[in-house]
């Protein structure tokens, strides 16, 4: 069986989702998915999403928020590029139906979170990813140009390099999709295939990355010959809540952002012995 598209997304969490979107007016987009629910690292994201809104921040004192936090291991042109198409990001957010929380007279209920100078938070309640998910998962439902595959598990890439077409270049036709639910192999075709799989931080037994992080979009793209790096970078958040037998779960930095302190066993305060920034302090720290 092959299903044609213009456009293939592998992976349905906030990345793939408002790829689809932002690609579906130009051409039929097919989005495969692993999972039957909404289950991806955007819908377990809590704290929320920073971009720099208030007459009292710059891109800049974000940047080099971003860079202390990174260590100095962030690449700086990125970081750049990312912090300033911030704002243009969560306006096609709130476009998609995206409802932030607001404060007084409209206006969005900015918070802090750790590493950052000023209140830049865009947050829906303390559950931003099912918030963004749900909406982007809507306006996805809603698009005409849109296929979701739920419960497809791609396999591996179709390479013109694995078919020995003899082109000059490899280049991507597609993917092999396993439907979860007949056991058969589907070929999808498409002129574009993008990989919005996310990490795999679910090699390590504890962890609040959900069970679906593991890494095999990075190993479809590493056997396709693509260039794999920063492989060493897996996400684990500073307060958790520790669970022997599941996905530990995450206790958002927004706790930390409205005065909430990390204490040790017996109930003091230890992070000023770290940081002048305490329980706010960047994550490596």
């Amino acid at each position: 069986m092959q299903i044609k598209s213009d456009f293939l997304v592998i992976g349905s969490g906030g990345a793939g989702l408002a790829y689809a979107l932002s690609v579906a007016d130009h051409g039929t987009v097919a989005i495969v998915s692993k999972k039957a629910k909404n289950e991806s690292a955007t819908y377990y994201a809590q704290g929320g999403v920073a971009a720099v809104s208030s007459p009292a921040d710059t891109f800049e004192s974000h940047v080099q928020d971003t860079l202390s936090s990174g260590d100095g291991l962030c690449n700086a042109d990125i970081v750049r590029m990312v912090v300033r198409e911030g704002p243009a990001q969560i306006k096609n957010l709130i476009e998609w139906g995206v409802n932030f929380t607001k404060g007084k007279e409209e206006s969005f209920d900015l918070t802090r979170e750790g590493g950052h100078s000023y209140r830049r938070i865009f947050h829906a309640g303390d559950f931003t990813g099912q918030e963004i998910e749900r909406a982007l998962l809507a306006a996805v439902e809603k698009h005409p140009n849109i296929k979701f595959y739920r419960d497809h598990i791609a396999v591996d890439l179709i390479t013109s390099l694995k078919l020995k077409t003899g082109a000059s270049a490899n280049e991507c036709y597609g993917a092999y999709v396993l439907n979860a639910a007949t056991g058969d192999i589907v070929t999808f075709a498409a002129h574009i295939t993008v990989l919005a799989t996310g990490g795999a931080g679910k090699v390590y037994l504890y962890t609040s990355n959900p069970d679906i992080a593991t890494g095999d979009g990075v190993a479809m793209a590493y056997r396709a010959g693509a260039t794999v790096a920063n492989l060493e970078f897996v996400q684990f958040h500073p307060t958790c809540l520790f669970h022997p037998d599941a996905r530990s779960f995450l206790i958002s930095e927004a706790v930390r952002g409205e005065g909430a302190i990390l204490t040790n066993s017996q109930g003091r305060e230890f992070m000023q012995k770290y940081h002048s920034l305490k329980a706010l302090a960047p994550r490596d720290i």
